[in-house]
């Protein structure tokens, strides 16, 4: 599936339709929102290291023009520095919500497993007034908790306050306000282990995997029989209890929990789960917990191949709008690289962009009345 076949299943109107909703261009004349999502997008893919200064540079770009359809356009450092610090990033977030949407759909991974986590990005402190503190380090930093659905993010939020270090409460926000987990399975590590969100998780019926304390505390009802260990399992179990957890109060929780524990066959270290599923066979269990490790690797790709690590806007709201066009660049990607079998991110990441490359050029072409059809190898990315 070409690249251009894959943003053709975005409605044009969407964009105008976001635009009256959240009145992202209320009283600007320049640079609306769409063209500012277009134009973040476009910098994204051929920059390195973006900057403002490089998105004013690919504004007056012939291929930029082309991918717009603008012929002229002008802005200028000061100007997309305003703009991306005080636009509404209620645009670019239900911009993203929609398009999750739309690719969800498009993989047919509407009841895929959820995986939540966290990662951080630093800057040194002196050009950095928000921010957590870290101990000693002489850095602040700012944390994107995400949650990926399948293969895609369905959720994102930006914390700088130093309160959301806590796992505990970053990715409970995170899970709270994610529609995707309710009645569905949502994966994460043994940063969130707060007894009152596992009862609120239950009550809501949101399903969860995580990892806990080999000595976490369970008022024990019952012992479950262990099935045979699965040719393709990488842990052992050794038991499968269910009962209420003892919270900080020495109370037991309302709904009870199955505790799971086993080692990891490749270093013999000690392993428990803790899941408010109670009728799934327990290595189905360590193998949904397994694949929380796709988060790791989507970060390692948003950092090393979407620049994510790098803060282009250092103000709240633009931090925010730049994260949410990282997931859905990030979106697009992921989604052609599955849709064409494509095994690396790095290879998947250069195909979509010179394929964009091309379609610019064509267009070009035609505009100065040449026919690109007289030269087809020329166009050809595959």
């Amino acid at each position: 599936m070409t690249v251009n076949e894959i943003l053709k299943l975005i409605p044009e109107q969407t964009f105008r339709d976001l635009a009256v909703e959240t009145k992202v261009d209320s009283q600007v004349k320049k640079l609306s929102g769409e063209l500012m999502f277009k134009l973040i997008l476009f910098s994204m893919l051929r920059s390195n290291k973006l900057s403002l200064r490089v998105m004013e540079t690919y504004l007056q770009s012939a291929n930029f023009k082309s991918f717009t359809g603008y012929d002229v356009l002008d802005g200028k450092y000061n100007s997309l520095r305003d703009r991306i610090c005080t636009i509404n990033c209620d645009y670019f977030e239900q911009l993203f919500n929609t398009i999750f949407g739309i690719y969800n759909k498009c993989l047919k991974e509407e009841k895929a497993l959820s995986k939540a986590d966290s990662t951080y990005v630093a800057l040194a402190s002196k050009l950095f007034s928000i921010g957590m503190e870290n101990g000693t380090s002489d850095k602040k930093f700012v944390k994107y908790s995400v949650n990926i659905k399948g293969s895609l993010p369905s959720k994102v939020k930006v914390h700088t306050a130093q309160s959301h270090v806590s796992e505990d409460l970053a990715l409970r926000e995170l899970i709270d306000e994610d529609d995707q987990h309710k009645e569905n399975i949502v994966v994460f590590d043994r940063g969130l282990q707060s007894r009152h969100y596992f009862e609120k998780f239950t009550v809501e019926k949101k399903l969860f995997v995580g990892r806990t304390k080999p000595n976490v505390r369970c008022r024990e009802k019952s012992n479950n029989i262990l099935p045979p260990k699965p040719n393709n399992s990488t842990v052992t179990l050794t038991s499968d209890t269910t009962g209420n957890l003892i919270n900080q109060d020495e109370k037991p929780t309302q709904a009870q929990y199955r505790v799971i524990k086993g080692t990891i066959d490749s270093n013999g270290d000690a392993i428990c789960f803790i899941t408010n599923i109670l009728d799934e066979d327990p290595y189905q269990i360590a193998a949904w917990y397994k694949q929380r490790w796709e988060i790791e690797v989507f970060f390692k790709f948003i950092k090393q191949h979407l620049n994510a690590k790098h803060l282009v806007s250092r103000s709240p709201n633009g931090i925010k709008v730049m994260l949410y066009m990282t997931m859905i660049l990030a979106t697009l990607i992921i989604v052609y690289k599955k849709l064409n079998k494509i095994g690396s991110y790095k290879i998947a990441r250069l195909k979509f962009e010179l394929e964009l490359d091309n379609d610019a050029i064509r267009n070009i072409v035609t505009m100065c009345g040449g026919d690109p059809n007289k030269a087809p190898h020329l166009f050809n990315s595959t």
